[in-house]
């Protein structure tokens, strides 16, 4: 925890998701955000790993009520100074972890969001555990968003464009199906369609949707960063079309799992 902590007070998640290729992941998951709220206002939001408040922002500027939950103090208090420069009395900052939400109490919150925890639990029984937390919190028919590090993006940069795969494969950080195996030394974890699917019966979680969120875009940052305002629309109009695509999505760095309960 001590090194997560550490990362993200010295990594800028929000100048992330402000670049080109960190837009698609941004705009394509508010518009799946918006979707779940489905034109209904006032209602009551939980983020889970809420950094800087990038999301949680804009949405009590539309009018929600939102908690944003962060591990790490230094991003709640660059949250709390946004939030109190823009006159937003309807967004709570809360330290606190994806793993102990006892606070918070059940049948809660009409949407949570779990935009970032599932990146950092490195063990099933502490992902499942994370998951379970965010059905217990969230109303009868609400939506639950949890979004994941994709395994083949994991091996395809880290692997081999970083050039790191035979030592991965040497440590037992790569097995011999090509799943990776990390720990929290790692920072980041990684999964595949069917580990999520595990998780989401162990809690019995029912899907909506699962969403590539940036699809070909973390491949192609370069290109994206030098394309034209319209190629860039007309990249974007193309990923919504196939975002929900299941033939693509495994390839994807982030997806995004729509649950309900």
């Amino acid at each position: 925890m001590r090194e997560i902590i550490d990362f993200y007070g010295k990594y800028n998640e929000e100048k992330r998701l402000l670049r080109p290729y960190g837009r698609i992941e941004y705009m394509t998951t508010m518009k799946y955000i918006r979707e779940c709220i489905d034109g209904r206002e006032g209602l009551n939001i939980i983020d889970i790993g809420a950094a800087t408040g990038r999301y949680a922002i804009p949405l009590a500027e539309e009018g929600h009520r939102v908690t944003a939950v962060d591990l790490v103090n230094y991003n709640l208090g660059i949250l709390r100074q946004k939030a109190e420069r823009k006159g937003l009395s309807n967004i709570v900052a809360k330290q606190g972890t994806a793993l102990d939400l006892k606070k918070y109490p059940s049948d809660s919150y009409d949407i949570v969001l779990f935009l970032g925890p599932m990146y950092h639990l490195f063990t099933e029984e502490d992902k499942v555990q994370a998951l379970s937390e965010a059905v217990r919190i969230v109303k009868p028919g609400g939506r639950i968003l949890v979004a994941y590090i994709m395994n083949e993006f994991g091996v395809y940069q880290f692997g081999f464009t970083e050039g790191n795969a035979l030592e991965s494969v040497k440590e037992g950080k790569l097995d011999k199906d090509f799943h990776i195996r990390n720990d929290v030394s790692d920072l980041f974890s990684f999964d595949r369609l069917e580990d999520i699917a595990r998780y989401n019966d162990k809690v019995n979680a029912t899907r909506v949707k699962i969403i590539a969120a940036d699809g070909m875009a973390n491949y192609m940052r370069e290109k994206i960063t030098a394309m034209s305002e319209e190629m860039f629309q007309l990249f974007f109009e193309y990923h919504l079309a196939t975002c929900e695509r299941m033939d693509l999505m495994g390839a994807t760095n982030h997806t995004v799992d729509i649950l309900t309960k």
